[in-house]
């Protein structure tokens, strides 16, 4: 068995056209144009590499983009006022606070002060919530762009025996709430799991979401298992994609897989709050 790649860049691609149409039929009725809010801290260069690809990829949909940098010196206070600013705003739709931030800044107090209707990348309390309980609200944007590839490619949810291994509180943890609000059997991996391999045997469903290339072989993979791999470190994924591919029927490259999808999903939330806003 070889299997299938799930294509995330060609989804992402057709999901950002429709975003483009509904953008372009909305300013021409109009409307001003849906606008996102970058807040950067500091001067990591992979944080300024994601947030200018976002920042192109939303120019190229028709939204408008607002980029506040600030220094790596800044306060929790500064920021937070920064946000609130930016959160009572009526010209911003959604706010994308790139994370991490340095080590002085409260960031879970950062990420609190974005409004609920901006919060289009899903990472306050509230959103979550909403989230783990399939009530509406924002999805963190890649958990929401992974359940968008399962559904593209009919992965039914109900029922299916999935194992998320990596449980932080952008990608795994959350990833977990909605899988399980889908009808899943989750089982949570984190670093205290005992025996990974003999729970990564059992998954027909496996999300690896750690950042820690090779960390599962191919030979663990259940045969027939859809794999999704959100870990990405110097151009690798968290599974052995290799010897991964020879075993499970569907699976995400690294790079190509969820990547795209996490921009692609950001940006359709955003316009989602722009529909909300401008109504």
């Amino acid at each position: 068995m070889t299997a299938r790649l799930i294509d995330g860049s060609a989804l992402a691609a057709t999901t950002l056209e429709r975003i483009a149409e509904e953008v372009r039929a909305g300013v021409d009725a109009g409307l001003r144009p849906p606008c996102i809010a970058t807040v950067l801290v500091g001067g990591d260069p992979a944080s300024h590499t994601y947030v200018r690809m976002k920042v192109r990829r939303a120019q190229a949909a028709g939204l408008a983009t607002r980029r506040v940098d600030l220094p790596s010196t800044t306060t929790t206070k500064r920021l937070l006022t920064t946000i609130e600013a930016l959160s009572s705003d009526p010209e911003i739709d959604g706010i994308l606070l790139q994370h991490p931030v340095p080590p002085q800044v409260d960031e879970r107090a950062a990420f609190e002060a974005i409004a609920a209707d901006k919060d289009v990348d899903g990472v306050t309390f509230a959103s979550y919530a909403r989230m783990a309980e399939d009530a509406g609200g924002y999805a963190s944007a890649t958990p929401g762009g992974i359940l968008r590839l399962l559904a593209e490619y009919d992965v039914a949810l109900p029922g299916i025996e999935a194992v998320v291994v990596g449980q932080g509180p952008i990608l795994g943890r959350p990833l977990s709430a909605l899988l399980t609000a889908h009808g899943a059997t989750v089982t949570a991996c984190h670093v205290l799991t005992k025996d990974l391999r003999a729970h990564v045997e059992r998954a027909e469903l496996l999300v690896a979401a750690v950042g820690l290339p090779g960390l599962i072989p191919g030979e663990w993979i259940r045969p027939g298992a859809v794999v999704i791999d959100a870990g990405y470190k110097d151009g690798r994924g968290d599974v052995d994609f290799e010897g991964a591919k020879e075993r499970a029927s569907l699976i995400t490259p690294v790079p190509g897989g969820v990547g795209p999808m996490t921009i692609a999903t950001l940006l359709d939330q955003t316009v989602q709050a722009w529909r909300t806003h401008v109504s």
